[in-house]
Parts: structure tokens; sequence; C-alpha cells
């Protein structure tokens, strides 16, 4: 049986990589009938180093305008793969309506020349960039900026540069772009709450180049790197890990090193606290930088930093300079995986949770947008689209507001309450609107060596260690370890879009340890799924510039990181939360000594309260929205 599935697998490998191939061929074929193509451009930045370009324009003689994508990632054509699938049929949609794709790898990646880092520092390769594509005889000197993930985190530092060719940008995904907004300080999803997501770690063992690969000598010229980049694809193929496994190791500062990973940058990266200078030196975005570009964003409620996303957006929106700037930010919020808007079908499956018919016409409306931007169509673009168009999950259809969250929402607070006993779904945990009399604070023990295993989620990028989306939370609620707080039964239907907010009274006989929470839309059968997720650190409760310890036995004031969602709670349904101190491999484990986490293999087994009464009011409160 198991030689079975393994032929089985290699045949299936084998046809779908037959296929990307051919799909590849195909497209690229196309293309060639309508486009000049010039590959392997060294594109020279202010320093000499040359960054590998492709570029693909309209065969005439007319200046067109630029879509720009500017990538760490493999987009040789040569070869196949859907990453390159999908860069020739971008490049073929752009030239059809009459612009110019042109595509570019940030420096150290692949062909390109330098030192690579995350989001591509210096920013000054961005700038550098556009002004060299304004310059060219065909172009007619508008640029946007277009891409998803870490094609798109780049794009908001590289637009507070204020370049003046750079008209317009379509950022998707975008979240491991923004450092500090207010006071969401993830530094680019390395963070939430002060706890290291551990999807980097995982996300760098995949992508980072090892500083002894192949190199093109110096000078190549562009014949010789179109000839090289048909038989060597520069792309490394690191063991297969089972990263499940691998992220359990501690100290968690040599995870990398103990699968045999690069760990130049990571290194580096996992010393560094939320207030670490450094973060405030490469290519993040902080809202002290000003954006001057016109923005469609795109954002997804299963993504891993939808909170981030949603207050980038709203800062633009509220705190741009020039008026016409927050005149001109459209926002997107679809209910899927991180970059998988255009895969929303008749039946979009999120994880285990179908949420309907969740297709919209993106290509349209990102064509309008270019199409207003950088040809200067006065078409009915903005007259057509919402300003925020969004997706309400159970009731299972795209809405539009004028803001974010919508008007008429109102936010309610639910108390948590119980008589001590919320351990487990068996237990006695329940959201009233009501405060409880007196304190019966709940009780559970936090190990971790035996953590709450994440399941499902809001989460990218973590290979075989969590699924992306909704999955049914009833098995994990059955742990004592996990305190669940629920609703009667509604009497009728609850929709609950925006920012969701939580405060949790706590004390501890430890220094230091985690809290989590998660929202979760519970069905009459009792499937309970999961909308999103939060987590904070105790020493950063007070700000992410000092670290404040406990003292055993005091009750601290513990405000979490806003989750967000647009949920539907149907008659009949539930609306709950679970709290606990671990949610692991999605975020770090908290060893609770105290001490720096990073470096340590120790931990420290805390015993912690959840306190709720009149004097310590723990809740969430929740945008509901009427009709």
């Amino acid at each position: 049986m198991k030689l079975f599935r393994f032929i089985a697998a290699i045949i299936f490998l084998f046809n779908s990589q037959l296929f990307f191939a051919q799909e590849n061929d195909t497209i690229f074929e196309e293309l060639e009938k309508i486009a000049i193509i010039d590959q392997k451009i060294m594109m020279p930045m202010r320093d000499g180093v040359r960054l590998a370009t492709d570029i693909y324009r309209p065969k005439n003689d007319k200046k067109v305008p630029i879509i720009f994508s500017r990538t760490p990632y493999n987009f040789n054509s040569w070869g196949d793969g859907e990453r390159r699938t999908r860069t020739a049929q971008r490049a073929y949609e752009a030239v059809k309506r009459g612009y110019a794709y042109v595509v570019q790898n940030e420096r150290g990646r692949y062909y390109s020349e330098g030192e690579w880092d995350i989001l591509g520092v210096p920013l000054t390769d961005g700038y550098d960039a556009f002004s060299w594509m304004k310059r060219q005889p065909w172009s007619n000197g508008k640029i946007g900026t277009y891409g998803c993930s870490s094609t798109a985190e780049w794009q908001m530092a590289v637009a507070a540069l204020d370049h003046p060719a750079h008209t317009a940008m379509v950022p998707q995904g975008y979240g491991a772009g923004v450092g500090r907004v207010g006071n969401i300080m993830e530094q680019g999803n390395w963070y939430r709450g002060g706890v290291e997501q551990l999807l980097f770690f995982s996300w760098l063992y995949g992508v980072e180049h090892d500083k002894f690969k192949p190199r093109i000598p110096a000078g190549a010229s562009q014949e010789d790197l179109i000839r090289i980049s048909r038989f060597y694809d520069l792309a490394p193929e690191n063991p297969p890990v089972d990263m499940a496994e691998a992220l359990k190791h501690l100290p968690i500062q040599d995870i990398l090193k103990n699968i045999n990973g690069k760990q130049e940058i990571f290194d580096k990266m996992v010393r560094r606290k939320p207030n670490h200078p450094d973060w405030f030196t490469g290519g993040l975005y902080h809202d002290t930088m000003e954006i001057g570009v016109p923005s469609f964003w795109f954002a997804s409620w299963y993504d891993v930093s939808i909170t981030p996303n949603l207050k980038l957006f709203n800062h633009i929106r509220n705190n741009a300079k020039d008026a016409m700037i927050r005149e001109n930010q459209y926002l997107v919020i679809a209910p899927t995986l991180h970059c998988r808007y255009t895969r929303a079908t008749e039946n979009t499956i999120v994880g285990e949770r179908s949420v309907g018919d969740a297709r919209l016409n993106y290509d349209e409306q990102i064509y309008a947008w270019w199409d207003l931007w950088l040809k200067g169509e006065n078409n009915n673009f903005k007259q057509k689209t919402p300003r925020v168009q969004y997706y309400t999950m159970g009731s299972n259809r795209w809405q539009s507001a004028d803001q974010w969250p919508p008007e008429k929402t109102k936010m309610t607070t639910y108390f948590l309450n119980s008589n001590g006993n919320a351990n487990s779904v068996y237990g006695d945990g329940e959201l009233r609107t009501t405060k409880p009399s007196k304190d019966n604070p709940d009780r559970f023990t936090y190990d971790p060596m035996n953590p709450v295993t994440s399941w499902g989620g809001n989460v990218c990028c973590t290979g075989n260690a969590v699924k992306g989306g909704a999955y049914d939370q009833q098995a994990m609620e059955t742990r004592n370890d996990i305190l669940v707080y629920t609703t009667d039964v509604l009497k009728e239907g609850v929709e609950v879009t925006g920012f969701i907010e939580s405060t949790l009274y706590v004390s501890s006989d430890v220094k230091d340890t985690d809290f989590t929470m998660k929202l979760i839309d519970v069905y009459p059968d009792g499937t309970a799924y999961n909308l999103d997720e939060t987590i904070q650190r105790a020493r950063y409760r007070e700000g992410y510039e000092k670290e404040v310890f406990m003292n055993e036995g005091e009750v601290y004031k513990i405000d979490l990181t806003p989750m967000a969602t647009s949920n539907y709670f149907k008659k009949g349904h539930r609306i709950r939360i679970e709290v606990s101190s671990s949610n692991f491999p999605r975020f770090a484990r908290n060893l609770n000594t105290g001490g720096n986490n990073y470096d340590e293999s120790v931990a420290i087994i805390a015993h912690n309260k959840i306190h709720h009464s009149r004097k310590y009011p723990s809740q969430i409160r929740l945008p509901i929205r009427k009709k």
C-alpha cells in the first residue's frame, strides 16, 4: 500500500509539473504575439548593483503606463511552476490592455546582484527603479505597483518616498510590510502582542538563499543572462522538513540551525525585541511615514495580519495630509486565506467551513483602477466601486460601506462569567451583557511543554505545521487549559463586523506568561468554527517600549491586540470565546521565566487566573451592525 501511494504521488507530481509547463508554454506563445519581450535587463541602482528585470510591452510606438511587480520570488519564465505561469499570465493581461508589465527581483535574489535582506533594503532600490522606468522612451511616466504578500509588502515604505512617477498601487496581503500603526506593533508579522509568530521561521527556511550559492560573474551581458536562464534557475530546493516537528525545537533561536537552514537574517531578527531600532531602519512602513499614493488595498479574513491591514487602511484614509490621497483609498476584504482572492468559487471552502459564493470581479476592478490613474481615463471606477467591499461569512454575501468599520456598528460588551469552572467546553463559562456580581476566578495550568495546539486560524507560510482557515474546535475545547465562555442560544441573528476588542484581568504565579483568545461561531449541532485569534505577552501589557513583569497574586489588566471579522451568527447559533495561554505553533511558547525566551530551553509551569467581577470586568467588545 505504501509503495502504491508513493508511485501515485510521483505520478501526480509529474503530471502537475507537466501541466504547468504546458500552460506556461501556451500563455508565453500568446504573449509573444502581442508583446515586445525584453528579459534579463540588469537595471542599475545608485550604488552600482544591478537588478534583474523582465519587461513586456505592447508592439506599437505608443508611450504606455507601467504595472511594476517587484519580488523576492522566482519569476524565470523558462520552466514550469505556478509562479512563473502567473507571471506570464499577468504580463499577457497587462499588455493586452495597453500596459507595460515590468517584473524585477529584489537585490540578492536569483539573477539580481547584491545581498538580500527582507523587504529588499535599501528603499532607494524602489526609487531608482521608478526613475529608470520613467526615463524609457516607451514609458508615459506613470507607474503602478502591484502584487501580493512579499510582492506587496515593500510598496508602502517606498510609496512614502514620494517618487513623482509612482502614481497608484494595489497591495494585496501586505501585512508583513506593516511595522507600527498606532498601538499595533507587529513589526512585519514577526510579532503579535509581543509574541513571535513562527511563520517567518518556516518561511525563511524555504526562501533564503545561501551565501555560497552559485553567482553569475559580474558584467555578464544580457544575451548571456537570457541564455543561462534557460538552463539554470538559481532556485534553491531545501530538503523537505517536517515543520510541525521542527518548530518544537528549543531554544527557538536554534530552530533553523537544527534543520540545517541558513541563519544570517534569522539570527539577527530572532533577537530583536518589538522596540528594537533596527525595525525602523529597514523596509517596513511605520505610521510616521507619509503615503502620497492612491491605493486599492486587498485583505482577507483568514490572513495572518488582518487587523494591522485594516488599521493601515484607516490610518491613510483618516490621516494623510493630502485630502486627495485620503479620498482615494479603497479596500476589499475577502473571506479567504493569504493571497487566495481569485480562488473563491461558487462554494468557497476556507479550511472546513463553506462560506458560499465568494467570487468577485477582481481583474475588472483592478484594471479600472489602473485605467483611471495610469491612463487618465475618465471612467466610472469611483461611481461603481464602493469605498469598502467586505464579505460577511454566515450570511455569505458581499457588502459595502463608506468606512471601516461600517456605519451603524455599535460596540456591545459581553462579560466573562462562571462559577470558577470555565475549563473546557464542559465547564460553566458564559458570555453575558451584565457584569458578574462577585469574583469567581477561573484557574488553569499552562505547561509550555504541553501547549494548546494551533487548529486552523489566520495564518500562512508554516508548511505542514498549521492549517489555515476555519476548523471545528470541539475536540480542542475538551482541554482543561482552555477556558470556554459562550452566550445563550441566539434568538435572532447577529452580525459582528469590525474590530473586536477584549480586556482580561489576570494573575499568575510567574513573572511573565501569555494570554490567548479565539472568537468562535457555534452552530446548533455544536460545530465551533474559529473566526479570528489573538495573543498578548504579559510583560508588554503597558506598551512595547518597556517590559513590566508580574508579581505573584496581583491582578493585572491586559488589553489584547484587537481581532477583526465580519460574521453573521445565525438564529440558533451561539457566540463563544476561548481563553488560554498558548496557541502553538502559530505563536512561540512563552517559557514563563521572564527571560529572553528566544535563547531558553527550560520552562516553568504557570498557574494562571482569569478574574471576572464588577471590580475586574473581563470582557469582549463586539462590533454589532444593526440593519
